[in-house]
């Protein structure tokens, strides 16, 4: 009996659903308050808002904050309204993000700056940051005001690093992964340790659970970075290549440099630091990255973060929700197979 469940388990595809289930009824209330907290009478901030938040979404980062403080013990209210500041942080993000990468699309649906424009999206996602503040404020919390505060900040450094690494092929896998860790991780890192503030575990716990989340942040993005050269892509509402147009150094892309000779590096300076795109361009950089095994070896890091991370977890009591959060990360790893 018990090996016919240990196959069931190993042949069934990982998912999202034990985590969902655990904080289903939480993450209901959660969206009730992000709702009601995104209504303002200047009309256009609700539409606006509402057409991204409406846009689906997995809730990932929340649902974090909601599951980690299950995991520290804590049945009060307050991860409620943090998980919906860690929400309208993550929206914010995503507002600002696509009007910096010019998107038009964005989980198959038009992206807010396409239907509205670049400024209402700028200013929508400035009052989105302030609502996530003023829920922060409300909680009373410095210590939790803090990891989020100092989070939102990591997070505007990581996007103008990357502004500053766009287009340069020198760029090194080093400086690549300081701003995935900044614009990416350290979301996931905060919304994985105010669990354990609102739970007053001792400081082992919150470093585990910011430990948690910072490498499975890293996971999750560099299997998307992966993604964006994958036809699996198109599965996830997004165009292929739109990094590569954007001129973006991910790590599939600093890999194929490292590998390549010096037609090859004409090539990438041509397409990325010139911009200087032709029809069949993006073709090449693809063809290029599987000759060298680029997207494979950006599948094993992000397979080595994620087996970081799972062994954060080890110092929690095994449950419901640690079984769930160590399913979130293989969930994640998937997206790339």
């Amino acid at each position: 009996m018990a090996v016919r469940a240990s196959a069931e388990k190993r042949d069934r595809q990982p998912s999202l659903d034990a985590l969902s289930g655990l904080v289903a009824a939480d993450l209901a209330r959660v969206n009730e308050l992000v709702l009601a907290r995104m209504q303002s009478p200047v009309a256009l901030i609700p539409q606006l808002a509402g057409h991204i938040i409406a846009a689906g979404g997995k809730r990932l980062r929340p649902m974090l904050t909601l599951a980690t403080a299950r995991l520290c013990g804590y049945r009060g209210e307050r991860h409620l309204a943090l998980a919906a500041a860690v929400e309208f942080i993550h929206t914010a993000t995503l507002l600002h993000d696509d009007v910096v990468d010019t998107s038009n699309l964005r989980r198959g649906l038009a992206t807010a700056n396409a239907v509205w424009g670049n400024k209402p999206s700028v200013l929508v996602g400035d009052f989105l940051f302030s609502r996530a503040f003023q829920l922060m404020v409300e909680d009373g919390s410095i210590k939790v005001l803090d990891i989020l505060s100092r989070a939102a900040a990591t997070i505007a450094e990581g996007e103008v690093m990357q502004l500053v690494t766009s287009n340069d092929i020198a760029t090194t896998e080093a400086q690549y992964l300081e701003v995935i860790n900044a614009k990416t991780a350290a979301l996931f890192a905060a919304a994985s340790r105010i669990g354990a503030v609102l739970g007053e575990r001792k400081e082992s716990e919150e470093k585990a659970l910011d430990f948690y989340g910072r490498n499975l942040g890293i996971a999750f993005q560099l299997v998307d970075d992966m993604l964006d050269y994958s036809a699996r892509q198109a599965e996830l509402g997004k165009a292929v290549g739109d990094d590569f147009r954007d001129g973006k150094i991910t790590l599939p892309v600093v890999l194929a440099l490292r590998a390549a000779d010096s037609d090859e590096r004409q090539f990438w300076r041509r397409t990325l630091e010139d911009e200087d795109q032709r029809d069949g361009d993006l073709e090449q950089a693809i063809a290029l990255m599987q000759r060298h095994g680029t997207l494979t070896a950006t599948l094993e890091r992000a397979r080595f973060y994620a087996e970081t991370a799972k062994g954060a977890l080890g110092i929690f009591h095994d449950g419901p929700e640690r079984r769930a959060l160590d399913e979130v990360i293989d969930f994640c790893l998937e997206r790339g197979y």
